[in-house]
């Protein structure tokens, strides 16, 4: 069954279509350099920019994939959480093909394409893990059972990780989106040279905090001469990585899983990659980590949960709507 699935949740303008479980075209038009004037995301321009972008996108995904909107037999679109603005780009397109054309609609977790994107491609589709999602508007800990059968263990109680090291970067002067930066930045730095807080290492559950790590640098700042840039990044990233790693293996350990999923566009984070294989391969714990193409916003991962759920025989009513605070878990 061919699907066009659309993500729109935020600021990247993203298509991809699939014939069951094989990705035909993921193309994704980002709106970095339109929201770096402002230094972070700002809704009512992101909206518009998926408004002028998204059929241009859906147009050169179908061409690369060697269709027509003719041969499409399911549509798909993130449904939340998002910016309510920009959710509804996606989802009125998606439904108004699927009304046009005769065919299926599906509205999709954004956590949960982040959640099953690991599993992306392996012919055991889901299998049950612990996963951590870790992005710039999310950071939770989630064991999978199976397909749509998830348990909450853990999540921030304040900053995302990714949130964290965005406006880190700010702070220190980088340009946006910090994080990669920080990460550049960090390779050339020394992880030691600062003791950060490692917030909520030591609370005994698995949630996390990242707002006091944020405000500490903060704070650190304006007491230092000629600071150095590459050693306050590497520290900052340090103290994050040490806190995630850390969490993750603990709750691989607590449910007894032996496959640990990492997805979100922090997990590009080199560091991080880095520090959990090491982890991971001293417990004997299967490491799966999203494809890095998988991990930024894209409509790829939005389209394979989608065809998860059409070979369960699902769809969604076209009387569906967004919903910008949608959870992962109830």
């Amino acid at each position: 069954m061919r699907l066009l699935a659309l993500e729109t949740s935020c600021d990247e303008t993203a298509a991809a279509v699939l014939d069951g479980g094989r990705l035909l075209a993921s193309e994704v038009a980002s709106q970095i350099a339109i929201h770096q004037a402002y230094g972070g995301v700002v809704p009512e321009v992101a909206s518009r920019n998926h408004l002028l972008t998204l059929k241009p996108v859906i147009d050169t995904a179908l061409r690369v994939a060697g269709l027509s909107i003719a041969d499409i037999d399911a549509f798909a679109a993130t449904n939340g959480p998002g910016l309510a603005t920009s959710l509804m780009i996606g989802t009125s397109a998606a439904k108004g093909l699927a009304v046009a054309r005769g065919k299926p609609y599906l509205a999709v977790n954004h956590l949960e394409g982040h959640l099953l994107s690991p599993f992306f491609g392996d012919p055991a589709g889901v299998q049950a893990a612990v996963a951590l999602i870790v992005s710039g508007g999310h950071t939770l800990l989630v064991e999978i059972e199976a397909l749509g059968r998830y348990r909450l263990l853990g999540q921030t109680r304040d900053d995302a990780a990714g949130e964290a090291f965005d406006k880190v970067g700010k702070l220190l002067g980088l340009p946006y989106p910090g994080g990669p930066n920080v990460n550049r930045l960090a390779r050339e730095g020394d992880p030691r040279a600062f003791d950060f807080p490692r917030s909520m290492i030591d609370s005994g559950d698995f949630y996390f905090s990242f707002s006091g790590l944020k405000t500490s640098v903060r704070y650190l700042l304006p007491k230092l001469e000629n600071p150095s840039l590459p050693d306050l990044c590497a520290s900052f990233q340090e103290a994050v990585v040490d806190v995630l790693v850390e969490k993750t293996i603990r709750a691989a350990q607590h449910t007894r899983r032996q496959i640990v999923a990492v997805s979100g566009g922090v997990s590009c984070n080199t560091r991080l990659r880095e520090k959990l294989q090491s982890a991971c391969a001293a417990r004997g714990l299967q490491l799966r980590l999203a494809d890095p193409k998988l991990c930024t916003d894209n409509a790829a991962m939005i389209g394979y949960v989608a065809a998860l759920l059409l070979g369960q025989g699902e769809s969604s009513p076209l009387t569906g709507d967004i919903d910008p605070n949608l959870r992962l878990v109830d």
